[in-house]
């Protein structure tokens, strides 16, 4: 049997997950990498396809995770690492999102990862392995305008931290990479055009606040950024390092919300640091 170890990452149309599929095949893994459109052009389709395996896959589709799981299984025969990377963040102040919107947001960032991974386990509890869920800053601080992108990488925080000690008993680890300060392959910066006129429209009194706290993420913009491939790597490190460590933070943290979350004497202190950019 190979000795090659195999990785499967969700999202790998674009950004951090395009990123670690062309880093992980470069260090000699094979890859599975899953597409919601698998007729689309993508990078990933000129390596080598011994070591490549492009499969359909949506995961807020539950049908669609077997036949892809199975896939990878058939060609590769067993699959060491899974990485969720499929996300998305919807932005919006929360009272003008429809319920719609909150479901599709938690079924990509947080019911799709669940049942990713549900269906893997089977396969992982009997040949180890791991498990990185690609988190975010927003789910250790919140913004404005991103209260359900906050909900739902907060929501993925808890059940990454928690299913990471329950899998432990399994021999399988389970970690989490956290991205923040802004990555400059993400649309995330276009939080400043969240608000169009049509939404204003359905609630005027936040008019005034919508402006100016497009503003304040107009300058935040401004501070230095990571790339995905700078997220790529920090995945490669959790994935081989072979340590217990749970959280990977990477990115620029200018704004010291990082640094107030974790090192503030109080949650008072760490409110009033945030509410100074954003109240």
């Amino acid at each position: 049997m190979s000795n090659v170890k195999t990785i499967f990452i969700t999202g790998t149309s674009s950004g951090i997950g395009l990123a670690t599929a062309k880093l992980f095949h470069a260090k000699g893994w094979n890859v599975v990498g899953t597409l919601r459109d698998t007729s689309q052009e993508n990078p990933l389709k000129s390596l080598d396809p011994s070591r490549v395996l492009l499969v359909q896959m949506d995961v807020a589709d539950p049908s669609s995770i077997s036949p892809a799981i199975e896939a990878a299984i058939e060609k590769f025969s067993k699959v060491d690492l899974l990485v969720n990377s499929a996300g998305y963040g919807q932005s919006g102040i929360f009272e003008m999102l429809s319920p719609e919107q909150v479901r599709r947001q938690f079924d990509v960032n947080v019911f799709g990862v669940m049942d990713v991974i549900r269906t893997f386990l089977p396969h992982l509890r009997i040949e180890g392995g791991g498990i990185i869920n690609i988190s975010s800053g927003a789910g250790v601080f919140t913004l404005p305008m991103l209260s359900m992108y906050c909900a739902s990488k907060f929501a993925l925080e808890g059940f990454t931290e928690a299913l990471s000690y329950e899998l432990a008993s399994q021999n399988i680890f389970v970690k989490s990479v956290i991205p923040h300060g802004g990555v400059t392959s993400t649309n995330f910066n276009a939080t400043s055009a969240a608000l169009t006129p049509m939404d204003l429209s359905k609630a005027p009194s936040y008019a005034a606040y919508a402006m100016k706290t497009a503003n304040v993420y107009k300058k935040m913009s401004a501070a230095p950024m990571i790339s995905s491939d700078n997220v790529a790597d920090m995945i490669y490190a959790a994935a081989t390092d072979e340590t217990d460590r749970l959280r990977y933070f990477v990115g620029n943290d200018t704004r010291g919300f990082i640094k107030a979350r974790y090192e503030s004497s109080s949650d008072g202190e760490y409110v009033k640091h945030m509410r100074s950019f954003f109240a």
